[in-house]
């Protein structure tokens, strides 16, 4: 094992045994290189006042070479901010941005021992490098039965962990919690999970209530009482679309610092919260009591990174920094907020209407972006190609029953119809 690797690994046995065991066999031989390309070209910067030939970007009048057909459109920015390779942990000033926007919005955080965020290529290479560092083959990984498909790609297909699911509701339509907990323990033979909080969810656009929150704050301590190591990754990614009175804070906070058997994880990112989805700004951030061990992760981190992706781009970076920075940011913001508000209020309304009992219920939702609707009569996919085909209307189907509608990308004056002809397909199958 390289001896860098094996420096962090003492440093992570020695302030927490737990997070060390956590580690997946590749987290442990990851390391990020203190004597490469970058380290020595890190160490030039500060010191090569003459010339300076390492890294590998090519100058020009004492900045980044650059062409003047890409530079016209994007003059609003200094070449030095858009053309250099970023830092591999991301953008100095936008981690500090993003912290102190955490800390705002969650202010369960205050007093709390967490690392800075390290930026990556949006959150499926957060997640994927989560699933790097901490699952193995055979590894439990715990989320609900309603979920984002790429977690089966991410922690299943390409780590070889065990997915685990449970009911996201209960019968009475309220997160289940006891499922969550029953899971969680069902793994104290393995001694070690990793699960995964996903809210708002993708597909129902389901966020639990305060009291829910606790029941999974719980559940989770129950198992780390129990003795088993849970990694557990808070993913936000549409995090602040809160439209009713559920948890408006991530997970993350109250997580910091509950047990010792408990490592948080959030993966949260720009892409969605500011609408910026083709930007592919992300960020992960570790909570721990120590500062050796929020280091020491974050070093694993960058290992990852460099093996992968070397580093995130740079003009997506300073583009999501300077909105940040903008005066006009919160203000913007808010007005995208409330026409995301408009359209799930408005489609709970439609939905409310009873016309459309008779061929579907619909699953609770109360935040994010989309929505999804319980067939009673006719198969999801079934449904799906009809309406793509006869009337032009895309969906998509998840198992025989749910189909997920996006109100996040209709227009509230058309959501009537949209609906109506959705039912309308229904019928069409029904003969």
């Amino acid at each position: 094992m390289n001896p860098l690797a094996q420096q962090l690994n003492e440093t992570l046995q020695r302030e927490s045994q737990p997070i060390y065991a956590m580690l997946s066999t590749l987290g442990k031989q990851i390391y990020f290189p203190k004597e490469g390309i970058l380290s020595q070209s890190a160490e030039a910067a500060s010191k090569a006042k003459k010339y300076n030939a390492t890294i590998g970007i090519a100058t020009e009048g004492k900045g980044p070479m650059h062409l003047k057909v890409i530079q016209d459109t994007l003059s609003a920015y200094q070449p030095k901010d858009l053309y250099p390779y970023a830092p591999p942990a991301g953008k100095p000033e936008l981690r500090t941005a993003w912290r102190k926007k955490m800390l705002q919005e969650n202010p369960s955080l205050e007093g709390k021992s967490y690392g800075n965020p390290i930026v990556t290529n949006a959150l499926t290479h957060g997640l994927s490098i989560i699933a790097d560092l901490f699952a193995d083959a055979g590894d439990a990984v715990i989320y609900p039965d309603k979920n984002w498909e790429n977690y089966e790609l991410t922690f299943g297909i390409r780590r070889g962990a065990d997915i685990v699911n449970f009911p996201l509701y209960t019968e009475d339509f309220q997160f289940n919690s006891e499922g969550l907990r029953e899971s969680i323990l069902a793994q104290k033979d393995k001694g070690k999970a990793i699960v995964v909080l996903n809210f708002p969810n993708n597909p129902t656009g389901y966020t639990p209530s305060r009291e829910d929150g606790d029941r999974i704050i719980s559940a989770l301590l129950e198992g780390a009482e129990a003795g088993i190591q849970l990694v557990v990754v808070t993913d936000d990614a549409y995090f602040g679309l809160f439209f009713e009175d559920s948890l408006h804070e991530s997970l993350f906070g109250k997580l910091a610092g509950l047990h010792a058997n408990i490592l948080p994880v959030k993966v949260d990112g720009a892409t969605k919260e500011e609408y910026v989805w083709g930007f592919r700004v992300g960020f992960v951030t570790f909570a721990a009591e120590s500062a050796d061990v929020l280091a020491a992760l974050e070093q694993k981190t960058l290992g990852i990174i460099r093996a992968t992706i070397s580093s995130c781009s740079h003009p997506s970076q300073t583009f999501v920094l300077q909105a940040l920075n903008a005066p006009e940011f919160d203000t913007q913001k808010m007005e995208k907020f409330h026409i995301m508000k408009g359209r799930a209020n408005s489609v709970k309304d439609i939905l409310d209407s009873g016309k459309y009992n008779d061929v579907w219920d619909y699953y609770p939702f109360n935040s994010g972006y989309f929505m999804c609707l319980k067939l009673k009569t006719v198969d999801a996919d079934t449904l799906r190609v009809h309406l793509l085909n006869k009337y032009e209307i895309g969906t998509i189907a998840l198992g025989d029953t749910d189909l997920r509608v996006a109100f996040s990308c209709i227009e509230e004056p058309y959501l009537q119809e949209l609906f109506d002809t959705i039912y309308q397909g229904v019928l069409d199958l029904q003969g």
